[in-house]
């Protein structure tokens, strides 16, 4: 005998069958708590045995911390965003109820975090074949680009069919929806290089979070960097140039000093026969 709480997971995974007829079910739901808890089931596990992949390449607490960060990551962009997209849906004449709403926005994350688990094989064949940070930096990255993609698709496809076909949805919403994807993915980025690090460096100890120091956009650039001319190379030179500053600090430190008690030295003020020696202090 089925429990409710694997039924409910079960219909938040219909995302992947018929489209239209997924959305007609879900347009016609009275009371989806039901399926809004399988969708908040399935992301939760989905995307913390993601994160877990992710982090394990560090150690086993890294993969624990990457997991709890990525669900605090999805579940809190969601909260962060979804008042000022209902509300505008509101204002634009939008006849879908709150609970039919928020079914929709998490069938498209149901969508993304399936897609992201499913590239965890390819995520753990390259740490153990490859073994790059900077490379499983910029996999990591794209994955999670690919699977928005396909998520946030779906939901457009859902709000399209609440316009066309119910008549219950402003065809402006769905460009207003498209702005605030671009929103979703700003506030997901800042708040993913706040969480930082997920996937973990082996240069450094385990760390839960991390210093707030550069951006993400640099970040990546660097990955980048490391990857095209060689991930040690970059360190070593890295690394030289923080070997050169305490020297070229130590010089310049010097040169004050010796300027300094140049300064300081007597100066002879003649004045006629008489001669006047003053310190400058």
């Amino acid at each position: 005998m089925k429990t409710e709480t694997s039924i409910s997971i079960l219909d938040s995974l219909k995302v992947f069958k018929n489209h239209e007829d997924y959305f007609q079910t879900i347009s016609k739901l009275e009371k989806p708590g039901k399926w809004i808890l399988g969708q908040f089931l399935t992301i939760s596990l989905f995307i913390f045995v993601y994160g877990f992949v992710m982090g394990i390449y560090h150690s086993f607490f890294q993969g624990l911390s990457a997991g709890l960060k990525l669900w605090i990551l999805f579940f809190s962009s969601i909260l962060i965003c979804f008042p000022s997209f209902y509300v505008i849906q509101l204002i634009l004449g939008s006849q879908i109820k709150l609970k039919q709403v928020i079914v929709i926005i998490l069938s498209g994350f149901v969508m993304t975090s399936s897609i992201m688990l499913s590239f965890s094989p390819i995520a753990v064949f390259f740490m153990i074949t490859g073994n790059n940070y900077s490379f499983l930096k910029l996999l990591h990255v794209g994955i999670f680009i690919f699977s928005g993609v396909f998520g946030m698709r779906i939901i457009v496809e859902a709000l399209k069919y609440s316009c066309e076909k119910e008549n219950i949805y402003p065809k402006t919403g769905v460009t207003i929806f498209r702005v605030w994807i671009v929103v979703l993915a700003f506030v997901g980025i800042q708040l993913a290089w706040n969480l930082r690090p997920f996937l973990g460096d082996h240069d450094r100890p385990f760390e839960f979070v991390r210093d707030q120091d550069g951006n993400f956009y640099t970040a990546i650039i660097h990955a980048t960097r490391d990857l095209v001319i060689g991930e040690k190379k970059s360190r070593g030179d890295h690394n030289q140039i923080q070997k050169r500053m305490p020297n070229e600090l130590n010089t310049d430190s010097s040169f004050y000093d010796q300027h300094l008690n140049d300064s300081m030295s007597p100066v002879v003020i003649e004045k006629g026969d008489s001669s006047i020696q003053k310190n400058i202090q």
